[in-house]
């Protein structure tokens, strides 16, 4: 049986308390990052929000971008919400800025307007099933562009705001503001599997050494 995997949330901005928060509640152990050390030994990351470029530049000073980048290529789970959706994209529209990259999806910052634009909807995600997903946009992103091997999971506005491709979730809304805590089970879910074929893939590799 598989315990409960561990989940790192980055600490260097944004409302990581509250994403530790609601992945307790759905059944992982949590480790706020703040080094490239940090990543050692995790199951999954979370990206939080915030100021994507100041996150992006202070990263790369740290060598942490390195590290992310490395961590994401490995196959490592990730789920970016707001600015972690900025930074897990492959490119920005309308200026560039340092990125960990590792989804095939284009994306717009502050699409929706700035601040005093921030709004809460209720959206609807098929993919979780029962009613519309409480979600808080601040300051968000959209999604301009999306490959062929991205999944779409939710609208808002005719522009995608929530997407999956392999072992990658984003979002550009704050689930982790709400109490509604489906998205974070379904990327604890997107975690365990994961975790599950990796050991699988490593037993199998056991037996076969064995038989040689």
């Amino acid at each position: 049986m598989i315990g409960r995997p561990q989940v790192g949330v980055l600490a260097v901005q944004g409302a990581f308390a509250e994403h530790e928060e609601a992945l307790r509640d759905v059944g992982a152990e949590t480790r706020l990052v703040r080094t490239p050390e940090g990543l050692d030994g995790l199951d999954g990351l979370v990206l939080p929000g915030g100021e994507s470029t100041t996150f992006g530049l202070v990263a790369e000073r740290s060598g942490l971008l390195d590290a992310l980048r490395e961590a994401v290529r490995a196959g490592l789970p990730v789920f970016g919400t707001c600015a972690g959706m900025i930074m897990l994209a492959s490119g920005t529209a309308g200026g560039e800025q340092p990125l960990v990259g590792g989804m095939d999806i284009v994306v717009r910052r502050n699409a929706f307007g700035r601040q005093v634009a921030s709004f809460e909807t209720d959206l609807p995600v098929p993919e979780l099933g029962g009613a519309p997903v409480p979600a808080v946009f601040i300051r968000a992103p959209w999604i301009e562009r999306a490959g062929d091997g991205v999944e779409v999971l939710a609208e808002c506005q005719g522009h995608p705001v929530a997407a999956r491709e392999g072992a990658i979730l984003v979002t550009a809304f704050h689930p982790e503001l709400t109490d509604d805590r489906r998205l974070h089970a379904l990327f604890v879910d997107m975690v365990r599997a994961h975790r599950a074929h990796d050991e699988v893939h490593a037993a199998g590799g056991a037996v076969r050494v064995r038989a040689q």
